[in-house]
């Protein structure tokens, strides 16, 4: 009989705890974005920056700005015509250089350095003038596992591309947000 009891009483007392963990739940969920929390890759952007059309860019940089607008419900559109920003790139360049060397000669580490200029427009009148942006990156180049060490390369070099498009959107938001007070 005293089995029977504690072994309710154990169950009786999850059973309580498990409202209580689902309005913590509940309560997490409203709070974090109140905080400034968002997952990543999730952008607000402002609705002229729905409608865009980049002149000048890489393939990279066209891929990685697609699907970076299309995950905010926004398009790159083929024409400047009907675009409501325009986002034109200069000078764009990925360059790699070694930082070390082996005691064989071989490059240990290297330092990827992505850079590139951009100018925001909205219609005929330039929004945000001529800026650069630079990224950089360094890597651990492991002899043993070249194969390995070659893919890690390309996924570096597109995360450079992601923050690059970030830190575009970030500037693009504050120029065209404070241009709208202005007005």
């Amino acid at each position: 009989m005293l089995n029977n009891s504690i072994v309710t009483c154990y169950f009786n007392q999850k059973a309580s705890r498990k409202p209580m963990h689902k309005w913590l739940i509940v309560w997490l969920i409203f709070l974090l974005p109140g905080c400034g929390f968002h997952l990543r890759g999730d952008y607000q952007i402002p609705q002229s920056l729905k409608n865009v059309y980049l002149q000048g860019e890489s393939a990279e940089l066209h891929e990685v700005f697609s699907k970076t607008v299309q995950a905010s419900s926004g398009q790159l559109l083929k024409s400047q015509e009907k675009a409501g920003t325009t986002i034109k790139f200069f000078n764009e360049s990925m360059n790699r250089r070694v930082l070390s060397l082996s005691a064989r000669g071989r490059a240990n580490d290297f330092e990827l350095v992505y850079r590139l200029e951009y100018e925001l427009a909205a219609g005929n009148a330039v929004v945000l003038p001529r800026q650069s942006i630079e990224v950089r990156r360094e890597y651990y180049n492991d002899q043993q596992d070249i194969i390995a060490k070659d893919n890690e390369e390309v996924v570096i070099r597109n995360e450079m591309y992601q923050q690059a498009v970030r830190a575009i959107i970030n500037r693009a938001r504050m120029a065209l947000e404070t241009n709208a007070k202005l007005k």
